[in-house]
């Protein structure tokens, strides 16, 4: 390609980086200020307890070995180190159990990157008001989220991994807002970090490396945003570049339109749903579907002869390979070890995807009794109904029933509610905080827009976990 080529979409890194850079908090609308606080809360909560986490204390025994100096605490008691470092193991931290925040389209988690780099420089700075971290984080959620729609499911198809690669981008506008670059700055922050995205979804199949995408991805948006404060430059139009640009090397079938469609006016960051289950959210709508059968006609795991799935080709693809116990993030990727434990415990959550747990032979033996296929009504339904199942279920005694759920639980059309995501916090920070700091967590994100400083949350996520 001769690089004299009509650019995809001309001037949509500009523009995106003139968007995140000049975003102050008036200009957001209610709607999306409430669901960053909660998205805040979610995200803290997947960082508390991923923090404890084998791959997540690999990390930050490199972090702590390298003694960087700093201002940025790692949390649950990993001392403090330099913004980059903090948010390497913070933000591993967060994508490292499977229970972070999702957005739909984009297939990027936002929370587990926007969280840690936000509060990180909030840190750094002496607790920045709660109004700065709100902004830092929708920059990041906004810029992000639109480089993931416009890659197309395409990215994911071809291999990589969204978080690590479109992800990147949130972590980028997220760390050059909380240090106010200029729109030049923040346009040059995008196009250092375009060319260090990067992630390959084979790790999916039993790895550590795929939690640590997300740590890299953050990491890489820090650097990014210091290099270009400094007048360091990358890529200007990384994004649509015709030659080397992010969507004309990682995806076969960019949508270039989607960079900046409704930029200031539709808020992607009210399209961020969560996770109910600690697993890929491409399988929930069969696990709900699996779970209510069960439970309305009154079945157990041993009155079932035969569980059949029908899914779209990208679920398929993604999570429908044989399970063969290779680690907890391949548990956690893998449809039929779902199933297996939904028809088991009634659950697929924290206890589910323990390492104990994984060569259950029980688990093995239902597995057996479980089929997938690619559906061909479903994945005619196209993109937007790539979580859509239907689930058949054949009992010993011969009686069949089934279960179609197009839109999963915590998506934007089968939202949770504020409720759900206050349960799941206190359901996996119960191991991490004090009754008395899941209580102030909660009270304090609540309230983040009004907090004049942020330090007294940051201490709490600073402090050894309770357990």
């Amino acid at each position: 390609m001769s690089g004299t080529e009509a650019p995809l979409l001309a001037n949509a890194t500009r523009d995106l980086a003139a968007f995140a850079a000049n975003l102050k908090f008036s200009d957001i609308p209610k709607e999306a200020i409430e669901r960053i606080k909660y998205c805040a809360l979610d995200s803290i909560g997947c960082c508390l307890f991923g923090v404890t986490l084998p791959w997540t204390l690999h990390v930050q025994a490199v972090v702590q070995e390298e003694g960087a100096k700093g201002g940025a605490s790692v949390y649950g008691g990993g001392g403090k180190t330099s913004v980059a470092n903090a948010v390497l193991v913070n933000s591993t931290a967060g994508h490292a159990f499977e229970l972070d925040d999702i957005h739909k389209e984009s297939i990027v988690h936002p929370g587990s990157l926007a969280t840690p780099v936000a509060l990180a420089f909030a840190e750094a700075a002496g607790g920045a008001p709660g109004r700065d971290v709100i902004t830092g984080m929708i920059a990041g959620y906004e810029v992000g989220t639109r480089v993931g729609n416009a890659a197309t499911m395409s990215l994911f198809l071809r291999g990589f991994h969204p978080q690590g690669t479109s992800g990147a981008f949130v972590a980028a506008a997220s760390a050059g807002r909380m240090l106010n670059l200029d729109a030049g700055q923040m346009q040059h922050t995008l196009g250092i970090v375009g060319s260090q995205a990067g992630g390959l979804m084979a790790a999916q199949e039993g790895a550590m490396v795929k939690r640590f995408h997300c740590g890299r991805a953050a990491q890489s948006g820090v650097y990014s945003a210091l290099l270009a404060k400094r007048g360091f430059t990358g890529v200007p139009d990384v994004l649509e570049a015709p030659y080397g640009g992010f969507l004309s090397t990682l995806s076969d079938k960019p949508n270039p339109q989607r960079l900046t469609a409704g930029l200031g006016s539709t808020w992607e960051t009210v399209n961020v749903g969560y996770k109910p289950h600690a697993s890929v959210t491409s399988i929930h709508t069969a696990l709900d579907a699996l779970a209510d059968l069960m439970r309305e006609n009154k079945l157990k795991a041993d009155d079932i002869a035969t569980v059949d799935a029908g899914l779209s080709h990208m679920t398929y693809v993604h999570c429908a390979w044989e399970y063969k116990a290779q680690g907890v993030t391949a548990a956690q990727m893998n449809l039929f070890y779902g199933l297996a434990v939904i028809a088991l415990d009634g659950m697929a959550f924290v206890d589910q995807y323990r390492e104990e747990r994984l060569h259950d032979p029980r688990i093995f033996d239902f597995i057996k009794r479980i089929t997938a296929k690619v559906d061909p009504e479903i994945e005619g339904m196209g993109h937007a109904f790539r979580h859509a199942a239907r689930v058949t279920v054949t009992t010993r005694d011969g009686r069949s029933f089934k279960r179609e759920i197009l839109h999963r639980r915590g998506s934007p059309e089968n939202p949770l509610q504020p409720s759900d995501v206050e349960y799941k916090f206190r359901h996996v920070a119960r191991s991490c905080l004090t009754p008395a700091n899941v209580d102030k967590v909660m009270q304090l994100t609540a309230k983040l827009d009004k907090l004049e400083s942020t330090s007294e949350l940051i201490a709490i996520l600073a402090a050894p976990t309770a357990h």
